[in-house]
C-alpha cells in the first residue's frame, strides 16, 4: 500500500486552518478545516449516516469542514471510516501547530432525548482511545456500527490525542451514536479553545506536545 499525505497550516487573520490530502490504494481523501468556523460543512463519504454524524460534529464544534472521500465501499466501509478519522485527526493536529495557548483538554456531557453520552479529549501528543457506544444493532442507517470505534481510533492516531467517548444509557441506537459525536465535538471545541489566562504558554511541563 502506498500513502501520500500533504498538509498546510495557515494563519490568515488568526484563523487556524489545515488542508489534508490523503491518497492510498483504498481511499482518496481531501479536506479543508477551519477551527474558528461557524459550523459550515460540505461532506461526502459515500456513507450517508456517517456524513450526518460528521455534519453534526462540525456544527456542534463550530468548525468549518469540507471533505470528500472516495473509498473502496465495494469491499467494505472500514477503510473509509478509519481513514476519514485519521485524516480529520491530522487536520486538527496541523491546524493547532505547536499547541501553545490552547486549553488542551476538554469534556462534555451530552443529552440526546432519552440518551446520555460523555466525551473527554486531551490533545496530549499521545494517541489513546476508549469507546463504549453500547450499540446493539449491526447497522444504523447505512453505517456499520462497529466502525464507530474505528473512527475514533483513527482520529486519536491522526491527532495524537486521547479520545474517550461513552454512552451512559439510552434506548435508541441512533441517539447513542449521535450523542457521542455531539459530545465529542463539544469536548474538542473546548480543548482547541485559546486559554486567555495562560496566553501563549505551552499547556505542558514537558516543553513539547
Amino acid at each position: 500500500m502506498t500513502t501520500k499525505k500533504s498538509a498546510k497550516n495557515a494563519g490568515r487573520a488568526g484563523l487556524r486552518t489545515a488542508t489534508i490530502v490523503r491518497n492510498t490504494t483504498e481511499t482518496r481523501i481531501e479536506l479543508d478545516l477551519t477551527i474558528e468556523g461557524s459550523g459550515r460543512y460540505k461532506i461526502s463519504t459515500g456513507i450517508r449516516f456517517f456524513d450526518h454524524m460528521l455534519e453534526l460534529f462540525t456544527r456542534h464544534g463550530a468548525f468549518d469542514l469540507e471533505m470528500k472521500c472516495d473509498g473502496d465501499l465495494d469491499v467494505d466501509q472500514h477503510h473509509t471510516v478509519e481513514d476519514v478519522g485519521i485524516a480529520l485527526g491530522e487536520a486538527f493536529d496541523k491546524a493547532l501547530g505547536d499547541k501553545r495557548g490552547i486549553l488542551r483538554a476538554g469534556y462534555f456531557v451530552m443529552p440526546m432525548d432519552e440518551t446520555l453520552a460523555i466525551a473527554a479529549v486531551d490533545l496530549s501528543g499521545r494517541a489513546a482511545f476508549a469507546v463504549d457506544a453500547k450499540v446493539r444493532t449491526r447497522l444504523v442507517g447505512d453505517l456499520q456500527t462497529e466502525l464507530v470505534t474505528d473512527f475514533f481510533e483513527g482520529f486519536a492516531r491522526g491527532a495524537r490525542a486521547n479520545v474517550h467517548v461513552k454512552t451512559m444509557y439510552g434506548r435508541s441506537n441512533h441517539h447513542k451514536i449521535e450523542a457521542i459525536f455531539k459530545a465529542f465535538a463539544r469536548a474538542l471545541r473546548v480543548a482547541c479553545s485559546r486559554d486567555k489566562q495562560l496566553g501563549e504558554m505551552l499547556p505542558s511541563t514537558k516543553g513539547l506536545l
